[in-house]
């Protein structure tokens, strides 16, 4: 396994909160020294906005930034760093896929389709998409474990179906997707592939050549960078037929009174001042993952899973949501208890140090298809260790007799 504590002194957080022991990673992640080193040396030092002058301290920021895309390219192997919108985070890039190629290309009688584990990320803005169009969205219902049968998608995908719209993994089950079996079946249709990538790119070495998906969105705060910096993937045979959703500064060519030319992509879709900074610190953190290797941190998540899902199934009154393989989710674990609100459980254990998360996690239809209410969710990552949860599943047994 990985050497913890010497992971845990590279990240200040810790060292502020000795005591935390924090196992909310599938909503954020916290942040290696040389990460915020680097936000503090581009404000201190290299603060200009890109593209914009032809003074030194401009061009070093659109060099630093333009270096950055090319980075984020070559990790997630996409064939250009033309295939890379810089955006928020992945809620914003999967409303800019929804609204610049959903809007545009959908008619009635079109169908989307999607699965009943989605975060309302992904949801929402499709069903939004289809609400305004008046296609059709058609969900795909997952199985107990979160995998959704072959049966299921041959009764669901047909020749109407024009988008399929699916989380890499859950952020609730922690099932991980076969994108690369799924996008085959899916171009088999002629549909489009989006993938929500968000609880995947932490964990998993991204190859999108590889997958061949059509669109693929992530966060850079869950991956050890800032908040505030995502990426839209796109083939870029799609950009060509994609409409900018916001329009304003830095996305155009020329404008007059009575013309406006569009910038080349990927520029076109990065309307208004970007977040430079991110984008840099976000190769930062690149650099950290890759200087560990994802491969060492996806074999040190599966051990921690097995451990935790051990320990869970010996614990009474304990629910399991997903998979219970370690290996078909990433590093997390949602469970109720019977009996007792998962907020409760979740305030006991904060006053113990344990940092959870409880409630819908942002995946509603989910729970309603589960027949089940809040959850709690504990997730880790590179820096967390057996210890840690340990010291979960000594607290959860002890609040679980404090409220029964």
């Amino acid at each position: 396994m990985l050497d913890t504590l010497k992971i845990k002194a590279d990240f200040p957080i810790f060292k502020n909160h000795s005591d935390l022991i924090y196992l909310d990673n599938a909503a954020t992640s916290q942040k290696p020294q040389s990460v915020i080193d680097r936000i503090t040396k581009f404000y201190s030092s290299e603060n200009a906005n890109v593209h914009r002058g032809v003074y030194p301290l401009s061009e070093q920021a659109s060099e630093a930034y333009d270096l950055a895309r090319k980075k984020v390219a070559d990790f997630i192997n996409a064939k250009s760093a033309k295939e890379i919108i810089f955006t928020k985070g992945t809620t914003d890039s999967l409303n800019l896929a929804a609204a610049s190629y959903g809007l545009d290309n959908l008619k009635p009688d079109d169908e989307v389709l999607m699965s009943d584990f989605e975060h309302h990320s992904n949801f929402l803005p499709w069903k939004n998409v289809c609400e305004k169009t008046g296609a059709t969205l058609k969900i795909l219902n997952s199985d107990d474990d979160g995998s959704i049968n072959q049966k299921e998608w041959q009764s669901k995908l047909n020749k109407k179906t024009k988008i399929v719209a699916i989380a890499h993994a859950s952020n609730v089950l922690g099932t991980i997707n076969d994108i690369k079996e799924i996008s085959a079946i899916v171009h088999e249709v002629g549909a489009v592939l989006v993938v929500d990538g968000a609880q995947a790119i932490p964990h998993l070495q991204i190859n999108v050549q590889d997958l061949d998906c059509d669109f693929y969105a992530f966060s850079g705060h869950k991956m050890l960078a800032p908040m505030g910096i995502g990426v839209l993937y796109v083939k870029e045979e799609i950009l060509s037929k994609m409409f900018p959703y916001q329009l304003g500064g830095g996305m155009i060519e020329s404008v007059s009174l009575d013309e406006v030319v569009y910038a080349e992509y990927p520029e076109k879709f990065e309307a208004g001042t970007p977040n430079v900074a991110g984008a840099i610190a976000l190769v930062s953190a690149i650099d950290y993952l890759s200087k560990i290797g994802l491969s060492e941190i996806r074999s040190h998540e599966i051990e921690l899973s097995e451990y935790l899902l051990d320990g869970l199934a010996k614990i009474k009154k304990v629910k399991l949501l997903g998979s219970a393989a370690p290996s078909q989710r990433t590093g997390l674990v949602s469970f109720s208890v019977e009996g007792i609100h998962a907020h409760d459980l979740s305030d006991y254990l904060a006053k113990q140090g344990l940092a959870l998360r409880a409630g819908f996690h942002c995946a509603q239809p989910l729970h309603q298809s589960r027949n089940c209410g809040a959850t709690l969710r504990a997730s880790y990552y590179l820096y967390n260790s057996e210890k840690d949860l340990e010291v979960l599943l000594n607290n959860l047994e002890k609040a679980i007799s404090y409220y029964g």
